[in-house]
């Protein structure tokens, strides 16, 4: 029997399938989702790859984003979150807003799509802040300089104002949306953050 120390590793290993066959659905997809983070920091066996690789051949409905399990399948979707996360790291406010959505977003017992909208749209603005060098700027000054700057065509402009500019209105986002009965969806919740990721990975691209 190969031990480790005073640990005997078959039983440790008996112990785990045991419990994980054993466990309520969401108890397996937060066990995937500690060893996803464990693995990323100490260990670096590829699990999340593998994981995802097997949720995708099983057709779940779930994959490992960021070491967090997420109601989401399609690739485009999980490299844009991923992409822009990662492109953030130098930007510790985007990468924060991002992470905060994703962990709104990602909670099997108190998801928060409000707040997941919410922290999604702030990325965009902390980045357009950063993008054009003023810290009071509002989402659609920001943009406009940005269009300029950037070269972004006019129409594609006024779509993403279109999308995040209502957000500071006594209508928006921040208002209703997030403060009256309205109800919010984990698909708003996840547009959102897709949008919000490949929109910001988009004015990277044009940097």
């Amino acid at each position: 029997m190969l031990t480790s120390g005073t640990v005997h590793v078959s039983s440790v290993i008996k112990y785990i399938k045991d419990w994980f066959f054993n466990s309520n659905w969401y108890e397996k997809y937060d066990f995937m989702e500690y060893i996803s983070f464990l693995d990323y920091t100490d260990v670096n066996t590829n699990f999340t790859e593998s994981c995802n690789s097997t949720l995708e051949r099983e057709s779940a409905g779930y994959r490992i984003v960021e070491h967090k399990i997420i109601q989401i399948t399609s690739e485009e979707e999980i490299l844009a979150i991923e992409d822009a996360i990662n492109s953030s790291i130098s930007m510790k406010s985007v990468e924060t807003h991002l992470r905060t959505a994703l962990e709104y977003l990602s909670s099997r017992e108190n998801p928060d799509y409000r707040n997941s909208i919410k922290e999604s749209i702030s990325a965009v603005e902390s980045f357009c802040k950063i993008l054009t060098g003023d810290s009071t700027a509002t989402l659609g000054k920001a943009l406009n300089k940005i269009e300029k700057s950037h070269k972004i065509h006019g129409a594609l402009r006024s779509a993403f104002t279109a999308l995040y500019g209502y957000t500071s209105d006594s209508g928006g986002i921040r208002h209703s949306l997030l403060e009256d009965n309205i109800e919010v969806s984990m698909e708003d919740a996840k547009f959102m953050l897709v949008s919000c990721s490949a929109f910001i990975n988009y004015l990277k691209a044009k940097e």
